[in-house]
C-alpha cells in the first residue's frame, strides 16, 4: 500500500510538470507569427512576407478563387493543396534569416513569392 502511494506521488511529480508545459506550448503558439499567403485563380495576391528569424511561424494559405492551388515551398518543406475557398494552415519550424520562395505549383508562371525571414 505504501509503495502504491509512493508510486503516484512520483507519478503525480511528473505529469504535473509536463501538462504545464504543454499548456505552456499551447499558450506560446497563439503568440506565433503568421504568414498569410491568398491564392485567387492563378494569382498571388501576397508575394512578399516577413517573419522574424529562429522562431516558429504558421504559413495561413487562403485559396479565394475557384480553382484548387498547390503552395509549394521546397526550401521550408512545405507542399499542400488547397481546394476552392478553403484555408490550410502549417507551422514551420524555426529558419536561419534569408530568401524563401514559394509558389502556387498549378500555377507557376503567375504566382511567385518570397518569405524574408530576418
Amino acid at each position: 500500500m505504501r509503495r502504491r502511494l509512493l508510486n503516484t506521488r512520483m507519478l503525480q511529480g511528473l505529469v504535473v510538470p509536463l501538462l504545464a508545459c504543454a499548456l505552456g506550448q499551447v499558450h506560446a503558439q497563439d503568440n506565433m507569427p503568421v504568414a498569410h499567403i491568398e491564392f485567387n485563380d492563378g494569382a498571388v495576391n501576397t508575394r512578399l512576407i516577413e517573419v522574424p528569424a529562429r522562431t516558429r511561424f504558421r504559413l495561413e494559405m487562403v485559396n479565394a478563387g475557384k480553382t484548387p492551388a498547390e503552395f509549394e515551398a521546397r526550401s521550408l518543406g512545405v507542399e499542400i493543396v488547397i481546394p476552392p475557398g478553403a484555408t490550410r494552415t502549417r507551422t514551420v519550424s524555426p529558419k536561419l534569416a534569408g530568401k524563401y520562395s514559394f509558389f502556387d505549383d498549378f500555377h507557376m508562371e503567375t504566382t511567385q513569392g518570397h518569405i524574408i525571414v530576418k
